[in-house]
This record gives structure tokens, C-alpha cells and sequence, in this order.
């Protein structure tokens, strides 16, 4: 006896054994669950539609898969683009100060106020696009005999149109992810705001046997570990907020200080470690600005989902000598990534030319097409601060 088919089966005898485990007066044994288990399948033992092959035409009652998806790493979206090919982005830089002649006068002589002190600024630019369309096919009357009605037709063609929405969030989402995956891989591989937790944790409290990444997730050992993570991330976030060079790729020539407030940060932690702060330093959470005022986002992974915590890139960043676009000379695998912290400047997308349309009906095969189309930017500006946790 199976419940996978259309037949309709007498199931006393096997739900009356599965009652008496439940309840506790018989011991417990294995149960065929394939007697009263529907397992969701492709096939079924009656005819198709004519056009898809994939709908079957009787039909007692239809249940329509719809789910919107949220597209992870929302936030870097940015202000849409709609006019030019380049974007340019100008900073000025910061120049030495002057003497205050004013109190340095001398008898018989006068002070040249017209001396010429033009802005240092520097200019960067974005250039690139990616696009791509998604296609559905609307027919008018084919698959009308795999439907009761108008309204499971319509609500056929929302779930189509739903999966197709999906799809194209996945795909923002994916180009983010390989956007973030380039921001982590350069910074390692300029070795520039990249902090070793570990590392540092080891130094700071002197211990005569290091931690290593295995001895410091004991018991005895991680929870002491966690909450000063956690107090190094605040000072992180802090000192973000200070005008300077930190945590910056430096661009020779200009005198770049930028600071970015508490409000303009954004700080992506590896879901793990989020989930070790709540649940060893949730007491004190709200005594920290970082968890109140920044953007802080739990990342479950970050490139793979299969290799969470490690992003394996050929970044491209900006060149500190001559500020041209500089390529890594091999892959950069970067492991133990515990967060990314990084002014909402630093990196991002933005959509272009956003478009759904239809075509006229096609009066030969009763269809017509929709059609969704889209121009996207995914940036990094290395010259914005940002910084990289690694559990190493």
C-alpha cells in the first residue's frame, strides 16, 4: 500500500500502530512512512497539457508555489544611474595650512593676498555595465484545459511571473555577493584593513599558548573570546568615525582623510559570530552605538554556501601608486571571515534602464512574450574605509 498514488487506501491498520508508539503503549519500531506520506513528484498517471508537457489536465485541487524571495545584501543598493556611460566621483584632498601673516608683519613691506592656492582634488570613476532580460511566455487559451477556471489560470501566471521576479532578485543578489567577494579579496590582498582577531586577541591578553582557531571555540575559552570580539568591533566602528587614512587605500598624490559616522556604516557579520554575540553578550548589547545606529546585517555566507566563511577572488582595486586599476597576480583565497565593516560609499549597485514589457500577441501561436530587462553597476571604491574581520 502507498498513499503515492490515486487510489484511496484504508489506513486504520497503520495509523492505529503509529498511535500506539505516539502515546507510548507500544515500543518504538521502524514505520513505512511511505503508507501515509504524499511525497511531492514530477510524474502522474494522467494526461498532460498539449503545450507544456508539464501540467496535468485533471486536476482536484491546485496548490500555486509562491513565495517572493528577498534578495540578500539589499543594502547595497544604491540610487539608480540613468544618464552617461561614466560615473565620476570627485574628493578633495587635504593641503597643508599657512602661516597667519597677519602677526608676522614687517615694517616697509606688504602681504600678497592674491597667492594662489588651487584644490587638490581627485577624481575616480566607474565605468561597466552588466545586463541581461528574463522571457515568459503568456499563452491566451492553450493551457486551458489544465485549469478549472480564469482564476487558477491567473493565479498560474503569478506564480510564473513570481519565479521570474525570484530569479532576477537571486541574480542581484549573486552579483552582490561577487561584489562583496572583490572588496574582501583586494583589501586582503593590499593588505590594507584587514584585522586578525585571533591574532590580536592572542597578543592583547598574553597568553604563554596561543589560541588557535580550534582551542579557542572551548568552552573555557570562547566566551571570553566572543565579548572581546565583540568590544573590538565597537572600538572598530568608533575609530571609522575619526577623519584619517585608516582602513583606506591610499592614492599617491592626495592627502585623502575621510571619516564615516555611525549612521553611514554598514556592518555585515558572519551569521555564526552574530548568533555567538546574542547569545553570550545579548545582555549588554544596547550599551554598544554600533548595534544601535549602524546598519548591521547577518550574513549566513559569503561567496559559497557550501564553504561559508571564504570567498576565493582575481580582485581588481585601485593602484595606491599610480591610482589606476590594479589585478591581483593570482587568485586571493581569503578564509575565517568573520565581518565586513565599510562606509556605505565603498561599495554597492546600482539598477539601470529597469524594464517589463510586452510584445504584441502573436496571432499564429495565440501568445505573447513579457519581457524583463535591466542594467546594473556593481562598484567598489577602495579609497572609502573598510574593513575586514578574519577569525585568524
Amino acid at each position: 500500500m502507498s498513499v503515492n498514488t490515486m487510489n484511496f487506501e484504508q489506513a486504520a491498520t497503520v495509523l492505529n500502530a503509529i498511535h500506539s508508539q505516539v502515546t507510548g503503549s507500544a515500543q518504538i519500531a521502524p514505520v513505512n512512512t511511505k503508507e501515509f506520506i504524499s511525497v511531492a513528484q514530477k510524474t502522474l498517471a494522467t494526461g498532460y497539457d498539449p503545450v507544456l508537457n508539464a501540467i496535468s489536465q485533471v486536476i482536484g485541487k491546485t496548490i500555486f508555489s509562491i513565495r517572493p524571495y528577498e534578495s540578500k545584501f539589499g543594502g547595497l543598493e544604491m540610487d539608480s544611474l540613468m544618464w552617461g556611460a561614466v560615473t565620476r566621483k570627485l574628493t578633495a584632498a587635504d593641503k597643508p595650512l599657512s602661516d597667519n601673516d597677519a602677526y608676522s608683519l614687517t615694517e616697509g613691506q606688504s602681504v600678497d593676498m592674491y597667492k594662489v592656492n588651487k584644490p587638490n582634488v581627485l577624481e575616480t570613476k566607474y565605468m561597466g555595465f552588466l545586463t541581461f532580460s528574463k522571457d515568459v511566455t503568456i499563452f491566451k487559451n492553450q493551457l486551458n484545459n489544465a485549469f478549472q477556471g480564469p482564476a487558477q489560470f491567473g493565479s498560474f501566471m503569478t506564480m510564473v511571473g513570481q519565479n521570474a521576479l525570484d530569479m532576477i532578485a537571486q541574480t542581484k543578489e549573486s552579483c552582490a555577493r561577487m561584489c562583496m567577494a572583490n572588496f574582501i579579496a583586494g583589501k586582503a590582498d593590499a593588505q590594507n584593513g584587514v584585522i586578525h582577531l585571533l591574532t590580536e586577541y592572542n597578543t592583547d591578553m598574553a597568553f604563554q599558548t596561543p589560541l588557535t582557531a580550534q582551542t579557542v571555540k572551548e568552552p573555557a575559552n570562547f566566551k571570553p573570546f566572543i565579548e572581546w570580539v565583540y568590544s573590538r568591533i565597537s572600538t572598530l566602528t568608533k575609530l571609522m568615525t575619526e577623519r584619517s587614512g585608516l582602513f583606506q587605500i591610499p592614492v599617491a598624490g592626495y592627502d585623502i582623510n575621510r571619516h564615516t559616522p555611525l549612521r553611514d556604516q554598514k556592518v555585515y557579520l558572519f551569521t555564526d559570530l552574530l548568533n555567538d554575540i546574542d547569545a553570550r553578550v545579548l545582555a549588554n548589547a544596547y550599551n554598544y552605538e554600533f548595534l544601535k545606529f549602524s546598519d548591521v546585517q547577518s550574513v549566513s555566507y559569503w561567496q559559497n554556501i557550501n564553504t561559508r566563511n571564504q570567498v576565493q577572488a582575481t580582485p581588481s582595486y585601485i593602484d595606491s601608486a599610480t591610482g589606476a586599476i590594479k589585478t591581483a597576480a593570482n587568485a586571493v583565497t581569503v578564509s575565517q571571515i568573520m565581518g565586513v565593516i565599510f562606509d556605505r560609499d565603498a561599495m554597492g549597485y546600482t539598477v539601470a534602464d529597469e524594464e517589463v514589457a510586452m510584445t504584441p500577441y502573436n496571432t499564429k501561436g495565440k501568445y505573447w512574450n513579457q519581457t524583463y530587462s535591466y542594467v546594473l553597476r556593481y562598484y567598489n571604491d577602495f579609497t572609502e574605509k573598510g574593513i575586514i574581520l578574519l577569525l585568524d
